[in-house]
């Protein structure tokens, strides 16, 4: 097959088009700034053919994709080794998806920055930002985590009063017949930890939820759904 009957690379084509390097005509592409016959192209190594519509979206500028921090609502059952395959298109947050551009690198190289049980569900982070890794990493023990833990039956005040000293912080939030509702506040939390509380209080638990890490919260994310972390949010 010769090179009329596969097409051309992309890239190559709009760095024919855009007279720039063919690395620019890569970042071009990448930074979702070309379609072809009409729709977004985003693979700088996909073929098109000499009759396809190629355009380059006026004024874009062939710079490095812009590193992201992504926020999951990880599901109940997944294990944190397999979240990272919920950040598809398809599950980012409708609300904020009309507004942003999603690029494949965004999703690419992410690091997970904040594990949970694969039995627990709730916010968890992936960052391909430096700053936000090294202050997940340098101030791990003194973030809050905020989680909502159901366990079963009533809570008496003397359980109550074993979970509720440092570095936790326990109230009751609910009660319901059969299980309670009891939200979490504890600096510099570890998966596994409150699951240890639960046993040394003698409480059977049923489940955990994290709603928030320090400042920045799941913000109405249903389970398996993504968003970015925004510019004004901060850890």
């Amino acid at each position: 097959m010769n090179e009329s009957d596969e097409g051309i690379r992309l890239a190559k084509r709009v760095a024919a088009l855009a007279g720039c390097s063919r690395r620019e005509a890569e970042l071009l592409i990448e930074n979702g700034a070309v379609r072809v016959d009409g729709q977004p192209a985003l693979l700088p190594q996909s073929r098109v053919q000499p009759h396809q519509q190629v355009e380059i979206e006026a004024g874009a500028r062939p710079e490095p994709v812009v590193p992201v921090t992504l926020l999951l609502h990880k599901p109940a059952g997944t294990a944190i080794e397999q979240a990272h395959r919920l950040l598809v298109p398809a599950n980012h947050h409708a609300p904020e998806r009309a507004g942003l551009r999603f690029l494949p690198r965004h999703v690419a190289a992410q690091r997970c920055m904040s594990p949970l049980e694969t039995a627990a569900s709730g916010l968890v982070v992936f960052t391909q930002e430096w700053r936000i890794e090294r202050k997940l990493h340098e101030d791990a023990a003194l973030l809050e985590h905020e989680l909502i833990v159901d366990v079963a039956g009533p809570v008496g005040p003397e359980a109550l009063a074993r979970l509720d000293r440092a570095p936790a912080r326990v109230s009751v939030s609910q009660q319901a017949e059969g299980h309670t509702g009891l939200r979490f506040a504890v600096k510099g939390w570890q998966p596994g930890q409150i699951a240890q509380q639960c046993q040394a209080a003698g409480l059977r638990l049923l489940g955990i939820r994290r709603l928030r890490i320090g400042r920045v919260a799941l913000s109405g994310l249903l389970a398996g759904q993504w968003r970015y972390l925004l510019p004004h949010e901060r850890f």
